[in-house]
């Protein structure tokens, strides 16, 4: 057996329970990925595709035959979304010429953006969810929509510098848990729990540099 079938099969059996080391893996992966982005290292990129792959793989249970048969189309979907995010990324970030730097100063979005993007969440979550449901998504398939128009939701509100993005992400942990929990998704549901404390204080660090007029976050790129 080669090194990509073991990944491919190899599980962790916790009583009845199965747990894919490609869950597991991949989501270690997207720890280093995230913790090298704050340090604005160029390794974090490849290193969060490849968690990324490992994810849909894993999130499509149905498709690829795992002990886990269950599809949850938002994860796998927000996988592909994240991947090319990520090459857009690696490539800027491979090209920065000396000390170029893009600077951010943190913002509080304005009231009518702050409407919009619940309107986007929910009005997006509601038009995607008979989508998934079609596509046989795992019940209920509205968390799974809801995570998925977070993730991008989330994603472009960091682009933009708002502070509320980092609550975005805390609204998709709070859904995620308990779906990645009840879906069999062990691993990943414990990520999510510690990916939702890291958001919460995420929030209050990036409030705080809102307040205070010479604090910037600085990303190379």
């Amino acid at each position: 057996m080669n090194v990509l079938e073991w990944l491919f099969d190899a599980q962790i059996v916790i009583g009845d329970q199965h747990v894919l080391w490609r869950e597991v893996i991949g989501n270690v992966f997207g720890l280093l990925s995230a913790l090298g982005g704050m340090r604005r290292k160029v390794w974090a990129w490849p290193v969060g595709i490849v968690g990324n792959l490992l994810l849909f793989t894993v999130f499509l249970g149905a498709v690829f035959g795992t002990p886990n048969p269950v599809n949850l189309l938002g994860q796998a979907g927000r996988q592909v979304m994240f991947i090319l995010v990520s090459i857009y990324g690696w490539y800027r970030w491979t090209r920065r010429s000396g000390d170029t730097a893009t600077t951010i100063t943190p913002r509080w979005a304005s009231w009518p953006t702050r409407i919009g993007i619940v309107l986007v969440m929910v009005g997006g979550t509601a038009a995607l969810t008979p989508l998934f449901t079609a596509l046989g998504s795992y019940e209920p398939v509205w968390s799974d929509a809801w995570i998925f128009m977070g993730s991008l939701l989330a994603t472009y509100g960091m682009a933009k510098g708002w502070v509320e993005f980092w609550l975005i992400w805390v609204a998709v942990d709070v859904v995620g848990v308990p779906l990645l929990f009840s879906a069999g998704y062990y691993a990943s549901g414990l990520m999510y729990v510690f990916y939702g404390a890291f958001t919460l204080a995420g929030f209050f660090v990036w409030m705080r540099q809102r307040v205070r007029p010479s604090a910037v976050v600085t990303v190379e790129g």
